[in-house]
């Protein structure tokens, strides 16, 4: 049985430096899709030279952020002494635990000619359990994400988080959650059963799509059924078109989310304000000098 849409719907722009930016979720329809409680798509853009655009140093609490490059390099620096470089199709997954700050930029890939940026920034909410834990840093290279070819030569997936048949991401669980990257080839067909109760929504980053038997826009994300059932993807285009596919078990503690903060009470949200102006997150020190 195909799963039913639920709603779909496009980002506002979020924009940073020259990056092009369309905020997915949270959105008017949900806050949350599984323990993901967010996400930026900096939108694929040609540069005439190298930049410099990121965020700036700010806090965290609460989440793990994961940023997936699919072309260009990121750079990472947090005030817990982190310090790493990923290049096109890599990952960088920080667990903000119980307070960090980062600074994150996006440039073009330093080790190529190609000129383009395209990535994602996901928010994933921690269970309770896990806020109050010891921030962690993780950077995985291209070559180190899962990867394996679909069936009857109709393209790939990506494992960015959680796993799929035999292959299993580096990234940690801290609950049911799973995040693909999904290309399919022209003229080919892709179908995917998602078990019963997990959330699961589609995003369309560069093309148009056929989701069981619906053609959705690119930029749309689709939001699907909680029933168990099957996600079909058509491609009757004439070229390769990709989907962002993520979701889990439902987060069923509260969710209070206020800033870069996502805590589980109004009283904790005040907790993490106040040990972040109190300089209990560190500092960051580095030669861009971002402190």
């Amino acid at each position: 049985m195909k799963k039913e849409t639920s709603f779909s719907t496009k980002g506002q722009r979020a924009d940073i430096g020259d990056l092009t930016i369309y905020r997915i979720l949270a959105n008017r329809y949900t806050d949350a899709v599984g323990p993901f409680v967010f996400l930026d798509h900096i939108v694929p853009k040609a540069h005439s030279s190298a930049m410099d655009s990121g965020t700036g140093a700010h806090p965290h609490r609460g989440i793990a952020t994961l940023s997936y490059i699919i072309e260009g390099e990121g750079e990472h620096f947090d005030s817990a002494g982190n310090h790493a470089k990923v290049y096109s199709g890599g990952i960088q997954w920080m667990k903000a635990g119980n307070g960090i700050l980062h600074d994150e930029t996006l440039n073009v890939d330093s080790r190529t000619e190609n000129n383009r940026t395209h990535a994602f920034q996901f928010w994933i909410n921690l269970p309770a359990k896990n806020k109050a834990e010891k921030p962690e840093y993780l950077a995985v290279q291209s070559d180190e994400v899962p990867q394996k070819s679909l069936p009857n030569d109709s393209g790939w997936i990506k494992v960015i988080v959680g796993s799929y048949e035999d292959l299993n991401s580096n990234i940690p669980n801290y609950s049911a959650q799973f995040l693909y990257h999904i290309q399919v080839e022209a003229g080919k067909s892709f179908t995917i059963s998602i078990a019963e109760k997990v959330e699961v929504a589609a995003f369309l980053p560069s093309t148009n799509s056929i989701l069981n038997d619906v053609e959705f826009q690119v930029g749309e994300f689709i939001e699907f059924d909680r029933l168990a059932g099957e996600i079909m993807i058509e491609n009757k285009s004439q070229e390769a078109t990709d989907v962002i596919l993520f979701g889990g078990e439902p987060y069923t503690e509260p969710i209070v989310a206020e800033g870069p903060f996502v805590m589980n009470s109004r009283s904790e949200i005040a907790d993490a304000y106040r040990d972040f102006y109190a300089g209990k997150y560190g500092k960051i020190n580095n030669q861009k000098g971002r402190v």
